[in-house]
């Protein structure tokens, strides 16, 4: 099964991502160290490492789906496009898919929270928030089926309820693709 998790940066995502793979004991695959690693390598900043990196991310996702492993694929996805991407691979190899969108229902604690993250990722800095509240319409057309969390929920409830969204897919063939 492919997982694409999408939200904004700041919101709790890759927390919720990562339990989710260790829960599963499968594949994550995060679009901000591939692109940081990218930039690492010489590639300049003023190409399209963003774009580059979910394509990237997209190889390695299909690899782990045809050895029959279950993927979660980290990433904002606040566009068409990048959903896109996920929907197509997982069709294209007959694969179920799902979407769990993370977001902060307090915009002053999610602000708060992007100030102070420090993921370590070597050369990639955390985006401002004027940045992120651009990207927050790309979700407000959305209308595709998803498990919504909120991040102001304790984690463990997050990672319960996305787990139980996805084992709910998979035994009523719910998911996409």
């Amino acid at each position: 099964m492919l997982i694409a998790m999408a939200g904004l940066p700041g919101a709790g995502k890759s927390a919720v991502a990562g339990e989710v793979a260790r829960a599963l004991g499968c594949a994550l695959l995060s679009v901000d160290p591939i692109e940081a690693a990218m930039w690492r390598a010489g590639v300049a900043r003023d190409q399209p490492t963003g774009l580059a990196a979910y394509v990237v991310a997209e190889d390695l996702a299909r690899e782990q789906l045809l050895i029959g492993n279950d993927v979660v694929i980290d990433a904002v996805n606040d566009v068409e496009a990048a959903r896109g991407q996920w929907i197509l691979l997982a069709g294209e190899l007959g694969q179920p898919l799902v979407f769990i969108e993370v977001f902060c229902s307090d915009v002053d604690e999610h602000r708060r929270r992007l100030a102070g993250r420090r993921r370590g990722i070597v050369g990639f800095p955390e985006p401002p928030w004027e940045a992120v509240l651009d990207r927050r319409a790309g979700f407000d057309s959305w209308t595709d089926a998803r498990l919504r969390v909120d991040s102001m929920r304790p984690p463990e409830e997050n990672t319960a309820a996305a787990l139980a969204y996805i084992e709910g897919a998979r035994r009523d063939g719910t998911a996409s693709a």
